[in-house]
């Protein structure tokens, strides 16, 4: 393949990723809404994402595996936090929240991380996270309508900031792991790490699988049809976790991490979209406003940090919702 053609490979699976991550806030959604609790979605969501990661580790490069006992206490704490506690939060958050404005509350971890680089790191970072935090905090409160008394569910928006506060430390622990091995390694342990999390308080022997035969009636263009709850799974899965997984690996290679992060922004959008359509979630004119501005202030802090960034281990680019 010429290198011509590897930065449109690149912007193909970055954009690629973001759609199939952002469809992936509403199929979930209807998983939830037929009753499958978050933390049972969560658990199956890690469980099959890491069978099926782990399958491809031991295909493609099977010594990359191997860790210490101390490297895997780190990939065990990195996918507790990043992972495991990212998706539940996440998943309560959309349970209570408009799909667009859940996803946009956890994609704040990049001016969380930018901040903490700035502060706890002590390295250089351009003035424009001022501005980016500005415009965040501007954002938020178009998109919580304040001026009525904060229209949103208090605990969906606790649970979307937690959710960023747990997706920075992905970004960050992410970026210290590919330090010392390869993305797809790292991706099949901590999502390991996440299952194990999910399946020991509540076992997999304990779990009515016939559940999952039952039919979900699905909404908007597709009113009067129905899929069984194992497709919404399934989907969320495979299509929602793995595969877009893989594609920003892809476009991490051919652009870099700030390219990949930047058109990855255009998940919010697509979730927004995506359940508008679907499940009907409008947003008003001031909460799309907001949703913009918010976005131009992730924008301007994922490029916040200086260029001697660029030579460090490029951290996971987007996140796994």
């Amino acid at each position: 393949m010429s290198r011509s053609a590897r930065p449109a490979l690149g912007v193909a699976a970055a954009g690629g990723a973001a759609l199939l991550f952002g469809v992936n806030g509403t199929v979930a959604k209807l998983a939830l809404e037929a009753g499958l609790s978050s933390t049972r979605l969560v658990e199956l969501r890690s469980l099959g994402a890491a069978m099926c990661l782990m399958a491809l580790a031991l295909l493609i490069r099977p010594g990359a595996l191997r860790a210490s006992p101390r490297e895997l206490v780190f990939l065990a704490a990195a996918g507790v936090v990043g992972i495991g506690l990212v998706q539940w939060l996440y998943f309560e958050a959309i349970a209570r929240l408009p799909v667009g404005i859940a996803i946009l509350l956890e994609y704040l971890a990049p001016v969380l991380v930018a901040l903490w680089v700035r502060f706890v790191r002590r390295e250089p970072v351009r003035p424009r996270i001022w501005a980016a935090l500005g415009l965040c905090l501007l954002g938020l409160g178009l998109v919580a309508e304040v001026w009525s008394g904060l229209t949103l569910d208090g605990l969906g928006v606790l649970a979307g900031l937690a959710a960023a506060v747990s997706l920075a430390a992905y970004y960050l622990t992410g970026e210290h792991g590919l330090g010392t091995r390869d993305p797809l390694s790292l991706a099949a342990w901590t999502f390991t790490a996440a299952a194990l999390l999910w399946t020991v308080p509540q076992p997999l022997w304990a779990f009515d699988w016939s559940v999952l035969g039952e039919s979900v009636a699905l909404p908007g263009p597709f009113d009067g049809s129905t899929a069984p709850l194992w497709s919404l799974v399934a989907w969320v899965v495979v299509l929602g976790t793995v595969v877009p997984y893989g594609m920003v690996l892809l476009a991490l290679g051919s652009l870099g991490a700030t390219r990949t992060g930047l058109l990855g922004m255009a998940e919010p959008v697509t979730s927004a979209v995506v359940a508008w359509v679907v499940l009907s979630e409008r947003l008003s004119t001031a909460q799309l406003v907001g949703a913009v501005v918010v976005i131009g202030g992730i924008v301007a802090a994922e490029t916040a940090r200086r260029d001697a960034a660029r030579h460090e281990p490029a951290p996971p680019a987007t996140a796994v919702v």
